[in-house]
Formats: structure tokens, C-alpha cells, sequence
């Protein structure tokens, strides 16, 4: 992590500022707060956390163009985005992502709490997933994609002759490894695990729950089928990009939904189609998330 990524500037005065603005922000005083913001920048100009504070108090205020300069800022900042700027660039209609330094402290600091949490939401993707490959396998080896504390390789364990996982957090990855279920584990992306692969190696990717961090899926979906032997399987959830069925987007919820006709364009003339399933992968706010369930076959 750079050092304008830590969580103190170095100037106690300017931390002072830096806590103020975002109490105050907490309770709605977007105004003071990006005021505040401002002062602690005077004191510490190269602070990702004070450029991203201040995108914050000036998203919340109305005023999305001096967001996204500040969000900018942050980026030039902290290249590697820890404090996901990149994402609230998106959330702005502008050019951004969710940055893998982002996910990875998101996820390493969720660890702890990541399973209880997910049962309060009913998360039902692994086993929506686990459902959809019943009629397909065994498989001699299967990769986890974006595992997490391995809820799928649990669910995949017994008709695997091989299983590996892969997660951009660490702490994660080390949950995962507490339950003695993978071959093998690494903290790395779901790209660079596929690209890492023999080609024609794999018989199974899966990734539950783990496309909505990643946006345009062009590169995973082509380095999955590198690795897939002919024949091969890859199974996946998405939330469902009703609004635009031919594309993908930021939802409000800061997960990206992917639309059918882009899924359907990907697959083409690479993937023959096996399940494509409409299902509730979770529940948030007391609501239904509703999603897509896709089982491909490389072809």
C-alpha cells in the first residue's frame, strides 16, 4: 500500500480534520464536509483518503463533476486504487472500475464476518450452481474461481478428482485453506489464475457470485476457454442487467449486472449453452436479488 493509502496522513492536525469531516459527513452535512476536506488537503495535498473523502462529501452534495476531479485525484494518489475511487468514477457515469486493491482489502477485512453474513442474506449461489452441474461430471480438475472461504468448493468437493481456488484477498484464501477442501490455493485474480493454466487443462471454471466485481468480462470468459479442455465447463452467476439486456452496468447496489444478449455474445461461436436458469441469488434490503444461473460447454 502507498503511503497516501494509510489510514493516517502523518499530521495529526490534519487527521483531526480528516475524522471531523467524516462525522460530519455521516450525519449529513455533505457541505461541511467536503469543506473540511479541502482543509485537510491544504495540510496533506497528495492524501488519497482526504481526495476520496472530499468525492464523497461532493457526490452526496449534488455536484458529480468536482467528484470525479477529486475522485481523480485519489487515483494519482494511490495508482493501485486501495480505497476504490475507480468504482465511484463508475458510479459517476465516467471511465472506471473496481480496482483488484480495492476488492482485495474490501474482502480481506470482510473475512471474519463473511459467512454469518452471507446466511443473514440467504445467499443461495453455490448451491443454485452446484444444482446446475448435477447432471454434468465428474470432473478430473475444477478451479474456484474467486473462492472466498470456499462456500463453492464445499459444494463441488466430492465430484472433483482435483480442486483448485483461487481469491484476490488473502485473508480469504486462508479461510479457505482452514477447510482442507482445495488442492490447491492462491491470492490472485480469477484471470491471472486461468492464464496460469495449461491450456486445455481444466475441465470445470466456476465462478459464484464473483462476475459482479469484475465488470467486462471479455478477458475471463477468453482465458477460461483457453484453459477448458474441448468439452470443458464453465458455470457462472450474474445479476441480471434487466435495464440494458445487449451490455453491462454499475448497479446501485455497487455490483455490476450483465445482460443476456452480452452473455449470449460472449459465448458465441466459443461456448455452446447448457443451463441458463433465472434465479433469486440472494436477498438485500427485505428484497429479492434476482439473477442468472449459465452452464456453458466449450466447444
Amino acid at each position: 500500500m502507498t503511503l497516501t493509502a494509510r489510514a493516517t496522513s502523518g499530521d495529526s492536525n490534519a487527521d483531526r480534520r480528516y475524522a471531523y469531516a467524516q462525522a460530519i459527513l455521516g450525519e449529513g452535512d455533505a457541505a461541511g464536509a467536503a469543506d473540511l476536506a479541502r482543509q485537510t488537503l491544504e495540510l496533506v495535498p497528495a492524501w488519497a483518503p482526504a481526495w476520496h473523502l472530499l468525492g464523497r462529501a461532493l457526490a452526496e452534495a449534488g455536484d458529480a463533476t468536482a467528484a470525479a476531479d477529486a475522485f481523480r485525484q485519489a487515483l494519482v494518489a494511490d495508482p493501485d486504487d486501495t480505497l476504490g475511487a475507480g468504482l465511484e468514477l463508475a458510479a459517476l457515469g465516467e471511465a472506471g472500475a473496481m480496482s483488484r486493491a480495492y476488492v482485495a482489502s474490501l474482502f480481506d477485512a470482510y473475512a471474519p464476518t463473511f459467512e454469518a453474513h452471507l446466511s443473514a442474506l440467504e445467499y443461495r449461489a453455490p448451491a443454485l450452481l452446484a444444482d446446475s452441474l448435477r447432471s454434468f461430471g465428474p470432473f478430473a480438475r475444477a478451479l474456484d474461481l474467486g473462492c472466498g472461504t470456499g462456500l463453492m468448493g464445499a459444494a463441488l468437493r466430492g465430484r472433483c478428482d482435483w480442486l483448485g481456488g483461487c481469491d484476490l484477498s488473502p485473508a480469504m484464501v486462508a479461510q479457505a485453506r482452514a477447510r482442507k477442501l482445495y488442492d490447491r490455493l492462491d491470492a490472485r485474480s480469477l484471470e491471472d489464475a486461468l492464464e496460469a493454466e495449461a491450456p486445455g487443462s481444466l475441465d470445470l471454471a466456476v465462478a459464484a457470485d464473483v462476475f459482479v466485481y469484475v465488470g467486462a468480462l471479455e478477458r475471463s470468459v477468453e482465458a477460461a476457454h483457453r484453459a477448458l479442455a474441448p468439452g470443458g465447463i464453465l458455470a457462472f452467476s450474474v445479476q441480471d442487467n434487466s435495464l440494458d439486456p445487449s451490455g453491462w452496468r454499475l448497479g446501485e447496489d455497487r455490483r455490476f449486472h450483465h445482460g443476456r444478449i452480452y452473455l449470449d455474445r460472449l459465448a458465441e461461436s466459443r461456448f455452446a449453452p447448457l443451463v441458463r436458469q433465472d434465479a433469486v441469488l440472494r436477498r438485500d434490503g427485505g428484497r429479492d436479488v434476482p439473477g442468472l444461473i449459465m452452464v456453458l460447454r466449450k466447444i
